[in-house]
């Protein structure tokens, strides 16, 4: 029987500041959970239905610090799902140092003020499909760890490091390094006419404000996904997160 003090432990995951001050996020979902265990990423603590515990093996059971089985109506009252699937995992959160001159090398993506969990989860995701590493959120964007961009991204983040930095001074020095920054811009020329290369920034801003004014003026390169259609109501503008797939989709097409 789950105890009221681990549950309590977990659901408190839910906020930021505990995250931050136990060094800890929660996963949750059958596939997501033994995707984990089989990229041999330890799980400080697995709570499951014995079902699904008895899919496990020996070898990725040894990633697992602390097994518990559950109930389902344990699993619901800390799952931050309307309907939680069989398993939950406490992960340690891995500290991950920036270096410019690594990220440099490859094509890679930059956030500005991105705020909402599903976005940046699926950024997160479409990023790991289309092979792009790296991924630079100013401080202000929603945390990795929030439950929800966690979701989102389904596992994704096992694929792409992904970074909080102060941009100014990142594009700063890209710049300095000739990187080529395309920053996504309602005024900018059409992606499919402009030439993109195999590496460089792709910079995208805040869902309803764009790429701030502070850092435009690190573009070099502005580009725009066209319209097709002669809608006038509803479409002024295409979600952060679809964009970003688009974005990426043409990069590698090239």
């Amino acid at each position: 029987m789950l105890s009221k003090n681990k549950s309590k432990f977990v659901i408190s995951l839910q906020k930021k500041k505990v995250r931050d001050e136990e060094n800890l996020f929660v996963i949750e979902g059958d596939k997501m959970v033994r995707e984990f265990l089989i990229a041999g990423i330890r799980l400080k603590i697995l709570l499951a239905k014995p079902e699904f515990i008895g899919t496990l093996n020996s070898e990725l059971l040894r990633f697992a610090d602390d097994v518990e089985e559950v109930s389902f109506e344990e699993l619901r009252q800390i799952s931050t799902l309307k309907t939680p699937h069989n398993a939950l995992a406490v992960v340690e959160i891995k500290e991950k140092k920036i270096v410019y001159d690594d990220i440099f090398k490859e094509l890679c993506c930059a956030l500005e003020y991105v705020q909402d969990p599903g976005n940046l989860g699926t950024i997160i995701r479409a990023a790991a499909w289309f092979g792009i590493k790296n991924i630079v959120c100013s401080p202000d964007c929603v945390d990795i760890y929030n439950p929800r961009v966690i979701q989102a991204s389904m596992g994704a983040i096992l694929n792409v490091n992904v970074f909080y930095s102060d941009l100014d001074a990142f594009l700063f020095e890209a710049r300095n390094q000739n990187i080529p920054i395309f920053g996504t811009l309602l005024d900018g020329d059409p992606i499919y006419e402009n030439p993109l290369g195999s590496k460089g920034i792709i910079l995208l801003g805040n869902e309803s404000k764009g790429v701030s004014h502070t850092l435009l003026k690190y573009v070099s390169n502005k580009i725009m996904i066209p319209r097709y259609s002669d809608a006038k109501y509803g479409i002024d503008s295409l979600n952060v997160g679809m964009a970003a797939s688009i974005v990426f989709s043409e990069f590698r097409r090239r």
